[in-house]
């Protein structure tokens, strides 16, 4: 039955949830709009497209207990999966999570671990199980199809008084699309006085979807960044212009009702304004510039850290989060940070379900935010008990003492001091080692936004799209790794271009999937990119020690709004079906031109 609005309801259909969200007076705004863009848009089903496919171990010992080797982005997360559905408590499952060849959302349900442990119980060996490349696309969650309806008005001076949104997206064959995110981040770079958004989580005939990256808020900014874009057109208004006039900042109200603290959309509209590429003339026929914002919230959730100080100055740091993109690197550095030694000092491992405490997935965007934030407590604690142990072995008081620079001192006797190095090869004749651990649970994620700029050339003749120059511009709060953090904003942009251009799931005329691996799937090489040029905007986020905010999420939000402005400002055509495929633009272009729709009416 139908879940309405938060109720349920005994209507029985193929919708699982509608949500709604509503802010201010959506026919007034409409009313006092002098300019109104209303489209519809449509997206095909991907995958997240992670190399290495599901596999897991698993072997169930004549005591029942269960250990299960897996490639997952959460251990503590797939042990509470599998604890009912094999009836048996969570303390007597551990799961050992495995390096991972990616998994962008797709690696949080369990598919194998549950059946291999079922048949190491069947059969009293140790069993491993693996899919293949096709059983990966068939049987797995790809993110979701959607049908979405925007319309948006304007006033002649270019403030957007009106924005309403119609999203269904499919969830598979059963409940789950994350529809409601979508609904959340479409119009959330924009202060808009009168807003109103409808999200349905639709059943279909099709894998029960899973998240990717960012879930949902990639589909929905296809839509509303297109609607921005027509809009800034219609009044003649340079698009970062448009954007910046209409910006969320600190005090806007999002449409689902949180007030923004301290955000960073204004700055990175501001740094792509000023970027080279955007200040960089760009010539020739069918090409075109596009622009589009998106945001992610990112959250934080419980995580866990232990440190242990090692005799030869260094430290074994232990958290729970699978490290899917750098985290061990720069949680160790936050660690680092607070005893004052070098990061290579830092020696950091992901532990297994028993030998650390209870952590989230690494998932929305929030493993450098909370897993680092414990590792900034536990490193606290550390700190402390040094200067306790150095207070023992000086005869004074620890208030006497400090830690600068990874030196432990005393205040007024300059005599009196240690590097952690030389104090940690005196703890274990002065009283023992030292070591802490630590569960945090942090809220003030803090939201992140992100500002793409992407030129394109389109071939009139075959309808091929080849991109020529990106910029991405993301507020990271704090960098803690830029290496890392631009290549996760890379990384996002690069996916995004294979969603914009090629990938789609393809069903033939018995619902049966037709490119179910990677030559027939086809997601992007280097060979179809250019440089991707980043720029890390910082605008500390709050609630965190170090201004961290996620930033794995954000990047793969705006690409495919962007490069269909860019088409629409190449050819002047709006597409609006994804992906934009040679075909698909070709049959746009020859609707453009009156020409004969459909491949087949060319063929004939």
């Amino acid at each position: 039955t139908t879940t309405d609005l938060g109720e349920r309801t005994d209507k029985k259909s193929n919708i699982a949830t509608h949500v709604q969200f509503t802010q201010g007076d959506i026919e007034k705004g409409f009313a006092a709009a002098d300019v109104i863009v209303e489209q519809e848009f449509t997206n095909e089903m991907v995958h997240q497209g992670y190399l290495e496919p599901q596999t897991a171990s698993a072997i169930w010992n004549e005591n029942g207990d269960i250990t299960i080797w897996t490639s997952t982005q959460g251990a503590f997360t797939a042990r509470d999966a599998m604890a009912p559905l094999l009836d048996v408590p969570v303390s007597k499952i551990k799961v050992v999570p495995m390096e991972i060849g990616g998994g962008f959302g797709g690696k949080i349900p369990v598919y194998l671990e549950p059946l291999a442990a079922l048949l190491s119980k069947k059969t009293g060996r140790a069993v491993k199980m693996t899919m293949t490349r096709a059983e990966t696309f068939e049987s797995t969650g790809p993110t979701s199809g959607t049908y979405m309806k925007v319309k948006m008005g304007a006033t002649q001076d270019g403030k957007i008084v009106a924005a309403q949104g119609y999203l269904a997206y499919e969830a598979g064959g059963f409940p789950g699309s994350l529809v409601g995110a979508g609904t959340q981040c479409i119009f959330a770079p924009y202060d808009i006085e009168n807003m109103h958004v409808d999200g349905y989580d639709v059943l279909v005939n099709k894998p029960k979807v899973a998240p990717y990256r960012a879930p949902a808020a990639p589909n929905a900014a296809f839509a509303g960044e297109q609607v921005v874009d027509a809009l800034a057109l219609k009044l003649n208004l340079d698009p970062l212009e448009f954007r910046l006039m209409n910006a969320a900042k600190e005090g806007t109200r999002r449409v689902d009702g949180p007030i923004y603290p301290v955000i960073g959309n204004v700055e990175c509209l501001e740094a792509a304004k000023n970027s080279a590429q955007y200040n960089t003339e760009l010539k020739g026929p069918y090409r075109g510039r596009g622009v589009a914002t998106g945001f992610w919230f990112n959250i934080g959730f419980q995580s866990s850290c232990a440190i242990s100080v090692n005799a030869d100055g260094t430290v074994s740091l232990v958290e729970g989060s699978t490290d899917i993109g750098g985290t061990r690197a720069s949680i160790a550095m936050q660690a680092a940070e607070v005893l004052g030694i070098p990061a290579e000092d830092v020696h950091p491992s992901v532990a297994d379900t028993d030998s650390i405490g209870y952590t989230a997935m690494t998932g929305g965007s929030r493993t450098t935010f909370a897993t680092g934030w414990a590792a900034y407590e536990t490193a606290q604690a550390i700190k402390q008990k040094m200067i306790d142990r150095a207070a023992s072995i000086w005869d004074v008081s620890s208030e006497d003492i400090e830690l600068s620079e990874g030196v432990y001192q005393h205040k007024t006797d300059p005599e009196l001091k240690l590097t952690f190095k030389e104090l940690a090869g005196q703890l274990a004749g002065s009283g023992g080692g030292i070591s802490s651990q630590t569960t945090v649970d942090p809220s003030g994620a803090g939201g992140a936004f992100g500002t793409h700029v992407v030129d394109v050339e389109v071939d009139p003749e075959t309808g091929k799209v080849t991109i020529l120059d990106y910029t991405i511009v993301q507020d990271a709060g704090k960098a803690i790794h830029p290496s890392y953090v631009e290549g996760q904003m890379q990384g996002g942009v690069v996916q995004g271009i294979g969603w914009a251009l090629n990938e789609e799931y393809f069903y033939n005329t018995d619902g049966r999937m037709e490119n179910s691996s990677f030559l027939d799937y086809r997601m992007p090489t280097s060979l179809d990119l250019p440089m991707i040029n980043t720029i890390i905007v910082e605008v500390a986020n709050p609630g965190h020690p170090y201004g961290v905010r996620g930033v794995g999420e954000v990047p793969i939000v705006p690409p495919m709004a962007a490069i269909a402005n860019a088409i629409a400002r190449a050819t002047g055509v709006r597409m609006d079906h994804l992906p934009m495929t040679p075909g698909n633009v070709l049959e746009a272009l020859w609707a453009k031109d009156g020409e004969p729709a459909g491949l087949q009416a060319a063929a004939d």
